[in-house]
């Protein structure tokens, strides 16, 4: 396939997905694949990555109400691209040559409160490895951070964080770079809201 065929396709499964997320309805194919326990032990072919949030309330599988063997899911707290991030993304795109990677943030973000809370100096967290990741989110929202030093817009800057993450794999990695090339693979970057259940989709080529 070319001009992103495949990547496109994979990108309608989800939204048509997320479609049935919000209006509370789960895909019979999702609830039965259960079933395919003993059948994917020996390999499986997700259809997409997803790198998102490690929060409780944003689990992709069921955002997207898919079901076992369809995503291949990397979470970490604000969606962040560290190297073995980076890796496991290149490993799923290399290995399944998956067509579409989609990275999704979300409303009503800890880790992006807690880093605009630290650009306000307003510190919340004590001195410790969670700081690796607020250093990682800084610089995609100071500028959001700074303009709105009142009342800093959250939505915009879980968006605009999820946009550097996006970048940040589109840019950082030959094997995901020569992929998007070839029209073998596409990036894109989500927003999930907590309220509604839908996901607004962005960048997409």
């Amino acid at each position: 396939m070319t001009d992103f065929a495949a990547s496109r396709a994979a990108l309608a499964r989800l939204r048509a997905g997320n479609d049935r997320f919000a209006s509370n309805v789960r895909s019979v194919d999702a609830i039965a694949s259960q079933n395919l326990r003993a059948a994917l032990v020996d390999g499986h072919a997700p259809f997409a990555i997803v790198l998102s949030c490690s929060d409780s309330r944003a689990p992709a599988e069921l955002v997207f109400d898919c079901g076992l063997g369809d995503l291949f899911v990397v979470r970490v707290a604000g969606n962040i691209v560290a190297p073995s991030l980076l890796g496991s993304v290149e490993f799923a795109v290399a290995t399944f040559a998956t067509p579409l990677v989609v990275v999704m943030g979300h409303t009503h973000c800890g880790a992006i409160a807690a880093t605009v809370a630290t650009l306000r100096e307003e510190p919340t967290i004590p001195n410790s490895s969670i700081h690796s990741i607020v250093d990682r989110i800084a610089p995609s929202i100071i500028e959001l951070v700074h303009a709105n030093a009142t009342e800093p817009d959250l939505r915009a800057a879980v968006r605009a964080n999820a946009r550097a993450s996006t970048n940040q794999l589109r840019h950082g990695s030959r094997i995901i770079e020569e992929a998007i090339a070839e029209q073998r693979l596409m990036v894109v970057g989500a927003l999930y809201d907590l309220e509604t259940g839908r996901v607004d989709f962005f960048d997409v080529p």
